[in-house]
């Protein structure tokens, strides 16, 4: 629609609403976007601005001027619990659960951009924000995927957003995460240097593919425990990140290998299965008698469990950490059935996994 459109209505249209008579005879136009058209102005009928619920009597002269124009989105505030680990007037860091996106996405509907974000929460627990972001992103200085839980850096005042800025541009903010990956990592530590881009041939993805567009990103692992048991060979990291490109402890670990425990898109396996009772389920009785057990993850098994940085205003050095969440200490806890620990780990402050 990117010239004036006329419509003759023919008399087989009488008795139609005008929104739904519209919406047929504009190709890959929906009725929310014929509504916002009408919401506008830019739907005249017989010269005349009308209702949506206008029934038609057919013969009439409906005319287009324009184009439908979404609402600029604007984060609300809603009512949804927070783990807020430090809090002051300039800053807040939370403890973000898996399962919340950190903000909206524009390309969302109407709905599902607007709720359930962790800027949703923000804004009803602190009811301001550092506007740095826009409005779509009020206090938010960086992300975390929408499956990875734990600490997250919100601004509450512009000053204190654009030091955190600069701050994480010079690398002077230290990231610590946890990660459960398949497979038994080669060696005890190492650093990952390969650049991320964008995935030409699945838009969703990063790759380590060489680009032209690719940035750099570091990433130094440690190996924390091996466990090997009947649901196969698993790896327990910490990984300390230089950089924060997208998806990149998910993606520089699959690069090895040796891909996050639960995440598909990057090559782990939906289900683990009980390799043991599948190899001895060969006959038909006993494929009809049981089923070998399956462990699932509805999420990726990554948490980001410790932020350390210089306060941006006052100077003070804050080291701050979070634990795994129950979920993640459950589905280690059921690799533990039948360990073969190659190094022993610890628990150690709130449930947070360390070396000895």
């Amino acid at each position: 629609m990117d010239e004036l459109r006329t419509i003759a209505v023919p008399a087989e249209a009488a008795g139609q609403r005008l929104d739904h008579f519209v919406a047929t005879q504009l190709e890959g136009v929906s009725r929310s976007r014929v509504q916002m058209l009408l919401d506008q102005g830019d739907v005249l009928v017989n010269n005349a601005h009308v209702k949506a619920s206008l029934k038609l009597r057919g013969g009439e002269q409906i005319v287009i001027t324009g184009e439908p124009r979404p609402a600029p989105l604007k984060a609300t505030a809603e009512d949804i619990p927070l783990d807020v680990i430090f809090e002051d007037a300039h800053l807040a860091v939370i403890n973000k659960p898996a399962g919340m996106m950190v903000h909206a996405g524009a390309g969302q509907s109407e709905d599902a951009r607007s709720q359930g974000t962790l800027v949703n929460a923000l804004l009803f627990r602190f009811k301001k924000l550092s506007a740095t972001g826009g409005d779509l992103r009020p206090g938010i200085v960086h992300r975390l995927d929408k499956d990875t839980s734990g600490l997250i850096i919100v601004a509450k005042k512009d000053a204190a957003h654009a030091a955190l800025g600069e701050m994480f541009a010079n690398r002077h903010i230290s990231k610590t995460y946890i990660a459960l990956v398949q497979g038994w990592v080669e060696r005890e530590k190492g650093t990952i240097t390969a650049a991320l881009s964008r995935d030409p041939m699945r838009r969703t993805r990063m790759t380590t593919h060489p680009a032209e567009n690719a940035r750099s990103a570091i990433s130094h692992y440690e190996v924390m425990h091996r466990y090997s048991n009947r649901f196969g060979k698993f790896t327990l990291v910490h990984v300390r990140i230089e950089t924060g490109r997208t998806h990149q402890i998910r993606v520089h670990m699959a690069s090895l290998g040796h891909p996050v425990v639960g995440d598909t898109l990057y090559g782990a396996s939906g289900q683990l299965t009980d390799q043991i009772a599948a190899q001895a389920a060969t006959s038909k009785s006993a494929r009809r008698n049981s089923q070998p057990e399956r462990l699932r993850l509805s999420r990726n098994f990554l948490h980001a469990a410790k932020l350390e940085f210089t306060h941006p205003v006052t100077g003070k050095l804050l080291k701050l950490e979070a634990p795994l969440p129950q979920e993640l200490e459950a589905f280690l806890a059921q690799l533990e059935e039948t360990p073969t620990p190659i190094k022993v780990a610890k628990k150690v402050n709130r449930g947070l996994v360390r070396l000895n």
